[in-house]
Order: structure tokens, then C-alpha cells, then sequence
């Protein structure tokens, strides 16, 4: 069977900067900060001070992270970003979006190729031992993604001997290679990289997470389906540097700030929204660095 396996490379990454200035009403624009109120020395008041950030992101997500024909990337996780930036007084044209793919979201925020990372990232332990996380912001679960009309696979128990696709790096594929061992499990960069390889039979599963998944079926004029349900839970989070527990904390804080103010909504309904139904709002993790 076919199976094929391309490494990230890391220097290749694709780096945008917003050259849009936003308007005054559009609520995307950065909020009358001074970072003076931020603590001295805290990489809050270095981002405030700087008037910008780099966001690490997925370019190739329907839904919750997709480069858009303008260049510059869209959905529920870029939202979610350009919302944390606001926070720090941070207009859209001081966001530099690069993107982030599922191998190589630890080393970008260990190598400061990054300052946080949202990018439809499951928070777990393993993640924690290298990066750390703020969230969850949602709450995602494990998919499968056939042709229309095949009614071989309904859900993971029917595995064994298919050619799945999924992504290095990514906690689907490490669930799969754990837990369905007689699938034959071929991996990619990128989501996008399986579609192909599923229209011409060459695999024949995508796994992912569903809302994912979601977004490649809306996308697919009905060439795709989900079959089955959620079959594990996704936490989504915010992934920033181990050590630095002050500015997850704060970030946590604005995560809290728009679930009670409505914003969190907003960007949903606006994004990932327009396919998939209201979310239940997640409850914030703030748990201790060991």
C-alpha cells in the first residue's frame, strides 16, 4: 500500500505579516493599553511594549486556521489569537502570523520562532514536559473521514488493515499507531496532503480531529463524510514557553474575560460557527508546572 512520510522543515516555514490597518469598529484592533500595567519585565509588557507579536497557526484548516486568497490566514484559532493581541494592545498590522504545523509547534516556541502557538494544539502530558499551555479554549475529539458512500469503516474498531492518514507529529496519528496497530498508518505534513491520496484511493481514512474534518466536508461539495462519532477528547490550548507561567496565567485571564463576555461566541459564530454547532464553553486548566 501506499505510505509516505515528509519530514517539516523547520527553516521553511511560511511567514506572513498583516499589512491591513484595521478599522476603528471592526473589533479587531488593538485595545488603549499602556504596558506600564502590565509587571516590569514580563513578556506581557515586552509584547505591549513592542506593539507586536508572532502567532504560530495552521494555513491549511477550514474553519479554524486556512490562508485566505488575501494572504492572510482565517478561522476560530487565528480569532482566538488576534483576540490575546488586542489584549496587549496590539493592532492586527503588528501580528505576524507564521505557520505552524503539527511537528514543529514544540521547537517554535522553544527556539523563540514564535511567542504563543494556536493552531488546534491537544493539550497532554508529553506536550507539557516541553512547552506549556493556557486553555483550553475548546474542546475537540478524534474523527474519521472517508469517501461518501463507503460503508466499510463506520469507526476505529474497523481499522485493521486500512491505509490511514493523518499527520507527523499529531496526538491522532500517536493514537492510532498505540491503539490500532493493524492499520497501516501513512503520515504527512499536513491535513491538506491526505486529500488527494483519499480521492484516488491510495488511502483510505483521514483521521484528525472533527472539527478538522468538519471543515475539509464542507469544503469537499460532497466528496467527503464523517463517519462515526468523536472517539477521544481534544483539548484545544494556547501554547507559550515552559517556564513561563505569568504570561500563561494572564492569558488564561483573557480566556475567562471572553467566555463571560461573549466575544469567545462572536469569534466562533463567525468562524467555525457557520458548520458546526455551539460549544459547550470549556473550563480553563490552571495547573502546576512540575
Amino acid at each position: 500500500m501506499f505510505t509516505k512520510t515528509k519530514v517539516a522543515a523547520l527553516g521553511a516555514a511560511v511567514v506572513l505579516a498583516l499589512a491591513a490597518c484595521s478599522s476603528g469598529d471592526d473589533g479587531n484592533g488593538g485595545e488603549d493599553v499602556d504596558p506600564g500595567e502590565f509587571p516590569e519585565g514580563s513578556t506581557m509588557a515586552e509584547l505591549a511594549e513592542a506593539g507586536s507579536i508572532t502567532i504560530g497557526t495552521k494555513f491549511d484548516q477550514p474553519l479554524f486556521g486556512l490562508l485566505a486568497p488575501s494572504g492572510v490566514p482565517e478561522g476560530f484559532d487565528v480569532e482566538i489569537g488576534t483576540i490575546i493581541a488586542s489584549e496587549l494592545g496590539i493592532d492586527e498590522d503588528g501580528i505576524e502570523w507564521v505557520e505552524t504545523v503539527s511537528a514543529n509547534r514544540e521547537p517554535f516556541i522553544q527556539d523563540g520562532t514564535v511567542d504563543i502557538v494556536v493552531a488546534t494544539y491537544t493539550i497532554n502530558d508529553d506536550r507539557k514536559e516541553l512547552i506549556s499551555f493556557a486553555g483550553p479554549y475548546y474542546n475537540a475529539g478524534q474523527a474519521l473521514m472517508t469517501l461518501s458512500g463507503n460503508t466499510d469503516i463506520t469507526g476505529p474498531d474497523d481499522l485493521a488493515g486500512m491505509n490511514v492518514c493523518s499527520v507527523t507529529g499529531s496526538t491522532p496519528a500517536q493514537n492510532i499507531s498505540d491503539n490500532y496497530p493493524d492499520a497501516e498508518l501513512s503520515l504527512f505534513d499536513a491535513y491538506t496532503d491526505c486529500l488527494e491520496p483519499l480521492r484516488n484511493g491510495q488511502v483510505d481514512v483521514v483521521t484528525t480531529d472533527n472539527v478538522i474534518l468538519a471543515g475539509y466536508v464542507a469544503d469537499s461539495d460532497g466528496e467527503f463524510e464523517v463517519v462515526g462519532e468523536p472517539f477521544t477528547e481534544e483539548p484545544y490550548g494556547i501554547g507559550v514557553e515552559r517556564e513561563d507561567t505569568e504570561f500563561r496565567m494572564w492569558i488564561n485571564d483573557v480566556l475567562e474575560e471572553i467566555f463571560e463576555d461573549g466575544r469567545w461566541l462572536e469569534a466562533w459564530n463567525e468562524t467555525a460557527g457557520t458548520v458546526l454547532p455551539e460549544p459547550e464553553v470549556p473550563t480553563v486548566d490552571r495547573y502546576e508546572v512540575g
